[in-house]
């Protein structure tokens, strides 16, 4: 599933109802056990909007508070840019309530999936900078800390050592707005398509030490990782320094733990034992559908979480 898939789905899912409703109420089918039900996981797992909207209905704010009712202390909404203002408060209010805290939205001015800073023109600076000016907002509004960017395309008319260039400036401009409110953005690496600039973990780990600010470290996606390069954990050993975001996805299909080829009850006890005290997003779509699918995948996280 693409970025721009996720966004759309977690932007509508938000639309409607703000109301606190029944749905906070719901349980569990009687099978679960009182640990499903509450207790908080060894890591900081982060689901997204519509991840349990059959458990606990279309409500955000329900979902928010099935989210917690079943043991995750975090949220990421890749489209928290696009909500409204209320509903932007509405969320922080509750999570600050919940004691939850919140984790990547992302950055975009509308450039992230075309060819767009590496090529060193203006205008994509300029409205750089202007989102990372707006982010900053919605970040202070929310009470977040990082926020996902991507660089968008490759420029293929020009050498990479120049789009590589440009890139750096580009992230150096809106590195000095967020490290002003101590903010951070986090390049994310993908493997949507051939085209994206920004596809591995070393080449992350290349730009963020020239850009050379706390305000730009990585997002290291498992799933696109495994996609584009394997060696999962040596590359989260050599990029450990950068690393200040963790998501989750299995390959292939890109669902929860469990579903596919990733061993990610060790990779999780990897990261405990490096001492990773940040948030693991849980940006993957759910292997089985409905109510079941939801209790599922709980379950595998469970599952995955019990490397102590």
């Amino acid at each position: 599933m693409e970025r721009r898939k996720f966004l759309q789905h977690g932007t509508l899912a938000g639309i409607g109802s703000l109301t606190f409703g029944a749905a906070a109420a719901s349980v569990l089918p009687a099978e679960s056990t009182l640990q499903d039900k509450g207790k908080p996981f060894n890591l900081d797992y982060a689901p997204h909007a519509g991840m349990f909207k059959n458990s606990a209905g279309e409500s955000f704010l329900d979902q928010i508070k099935f989210m917690y009712d079943r043991g995750f202390r975090s949220l990421e909404d890749n489209g928290m840019m696009g909500r409204s203002k209320e509903e932007q408060e509405k969320v922080a209010q509750l999570m600050s309530k919940l004691g939850m805290k919140m984790g990547v939205f992302v950055i975009d001015a509308g450039d992230n999936w075309k060819v767009s800073l590496a090529t060193g023109k203006q205008e994509f600076k300029d409205r750089f900078v202007d989102v990372c000016t707006r982010a900053v907002e919605v970040a202070k509004r929310v009470n977040a800390k990082w926020m996902t960017v991507v660089p968008g395309y490759f420029e293929r008319n020009l050498p990479i050592g120049v789009q590589t260039g440009n890139v750096i400036d580009a992230l150096r401009l809106g590195s000095d707005i967020l490290a002003k409110h101590d903010l951070t953005m986090v390049l994310e690496p993908l493997s949507d398509n051939p085209d994206l600039f920004l596809r591995t973990a070393d080449q992350t780990y290349m730009i963020c030490r020239a850009v050379n600010s706390p305000a730009c470290k990585i997002l290291y996606d498992i799933y696109h990782m495994q996609r584009n390069t394997g060696q999962l954990i040596p590359n989260i050993d050599w990029c450990w320094s950068e690393i200040a975001y963790i998501q989750i996805g299995d390959n292939p299909g890109r669902k929860e733990p469990t579903s596919g080829e990733i061993n990610y009850k060790n990779i999780f006890k990897h990261l405990h034992k490096k001492g990773y005290k940040g948030i693991p997003g849980m940006e993957h779509g759910n292997a089985q559908p409905g109510k079941d699918g939801e209790t599922a995948l709980i379950k595998a996280y469970r599952e995955s979480d019990s490397f102590l």
